[in-house]
């Protein structure tokens, strides 16, 4: 049995910070208390010196490329490079190639995983326009949810017969998680564009042509859906000041049909930095004004919106680099996702319980993940130290993503993951990511 005792550690969990200690058995978290001493000499010691402990994150939304686009990444980097920035738990989405519409293309994604995933993992099912019957066969109490695109983007899984919505919707039982852009929106706006500079439109108008409307229409028909079918939905990556007035704070979480997440990189960046950072920014649904940014912020304050995740999508730095129309949308995040939260804590932005409950408890409350999320006697020890006085710069030499680049290269970090667990083995320390492939497959308590 193996025994690590994290000792003197200010632990963040459950909304507040206090001093103490964790005791870890095996894969589970065995005792937390003020203080513990080892009660065996087999017992491995880490002495958080006063850093903080939180749980693992739980990244609700990632695209880590495998099968079929593995010269992007594949489940082995990508998942290295999450538990390196505290993510020891990822949920990832269905625009694989081939695309994940079936039981057994989707359980082929699990088997890849069970082999060579660093974190905790599960994989959404994929919908389309006629795979009902799919869907339906799915299992939840081992798949995260189901995913529609509402609005096309990498992939080739627009869902936009409202009727066949409209029977997904009100036949299954399990969450329903959306990408929301309307598709005409989006085609008029960019041939409006395209009249005028062709393939080279100056990437600035991204947030023009995927525009604060496109977002509005598909969300607020999918709320709209929703309420009309009693569906459980979670509305992906909000990104625009509009959208937040559709969510509510004013009943608890656990009785919340409708849910709402915000990604880093509509916390971090605006329009304002297109003109340095041009594609590598550039994400769909868009980055979007200085104003819509911090109405996000207020809503993921005030609990309209309940989650931050990454929507993690690697892609070449050669296919970044393409005129506007071919070059691809996404971008990688893992790595550097949870210290950028803390960044935004050290700018006053945050607390780091709230911190702590969008990117852990509240992805475990909303899909119902089994023993995981929290720092509590009987769950799984996925654990995380960050030492909130470590600065350090986002460079290549340390960026573990497969495709190489960042869009945080060159920022400066303040804080720093020194520790990560999953499954109660110390994957990442000092720096290095051990080659310890403990990643389970996620359960749901359903």
């Amino acid at each position: 049995m193996s025994k690590i005792l994290i000792k003197n550690a200010k632990i963040v969990n459950e909304g507040v910070i206090f001093e103490g200690d964790v005791l870890v058995e095996d894969k589970y978290i065995k005792e937390v208390a003020a203080s513990i001493s080892p009660k065996s000499s087999d017992c491995v010691i880490i002495d958080a010196e006063g850093n903080y402990l939180i749980p693992g994150a739980i990244d609700d939304q990632v695209h880590f490329r495998e099968p079929g686009l593995t010269h992007k990444g594949n489940i082995a980097s990508e998942s290295r490079a999450a538990v390196a920035g505290g993510i020891t738990s990822f949920i990832e989405q269905p625009n694989t190639v081939p695309n994940a519409v079936t039981q057994e293309l989707l359980e082929q994604k699990y088997q890849i995983a069970a082999e060579t995933s660093y974190a905790n993992y599960s994989f959404m099912m994929g919908g389309t326009n006629d795979n009902l019957e799919e869907i339906l066969k799915t299992n939840p109490k081992n798949v995260a949810g189901i995913k529609l695109f509402l609005g096309s983007s990498t992939g080739n899984m627009l869902v936009d017969n409202e009727e066949t919505l409209e029977k997904i919707f009100s036949s299954t039982p399990m969450l329903i998680a959306v990408h929301c852009e309307d598709e005409g929106t989006i085609k008029a706006n960019l041939e409006k564009y395209k009249e005028e500079y062709g393939d080279n439109i100056p990437v600035k108008f991204h947030h023009l042509i995927r525009s604060e409307e496109a977002c509005y229409i598909s969300s607020s028909k999918a709320i709209e859906l929703a309420k009309k079918t009693g569906a459980r939905l979670h509305i992906f990556h909000v990104s625009t000041a509009k959208e937040t007035e559709l969510f509510t704070n004013k009943i608890p979480l656990e009785d919340k049909k409708i849910t709402a997440e915000v990604c880093v990189h509509h916390l971090w960046f605006t329009d304002a930095d297109y003109e340095k950072k041009g594609n590598l920014i550039k994400w769909n649904p868009a980055v979007k004004t200085a104003k819509d940014r911090d109405e996000l912020w207020k809503a993921l304050l005030d609990d309209r919106i309940d989650v931050i995740a990454t929507d993690h999508a690697p892609h070449t730095l050669e296919e970044k680099q393409n005129p506007y129309t071919s070059a691809p949308s996404g971008g990688p995040l893992v790595q550097h996702a949870v210290v950028a939260m803390f960044e935004a804590y050290h700018q006053g932005k945050i607390s780091l319980e709230k911190i702590v409950e969008k990117m852990a408890h509240n992805p475990a409350k909303i899909f119902k993940i089994e023993k995981r999320g929290f720092i509590r006697e009987g769950y799984f020890a996925d654990l995380v130290l960050v030492n909130a006085g470590q600065p350090w710069t986002v460079k290549k030499e340390n960026i573990l993503y497969k495709c190489g680049w960042s869009p945080f290269e060159g920022a400066n970090f303040k804080s720093r993951i020194t520790h990560t667990l999953v499954n109660g083995q110390l994957v990442y320390v000092n720096s290095k990511v051990k080659d310890i492939r403990c990643g389970e497959r996620l359960l749901f308590d359903r």
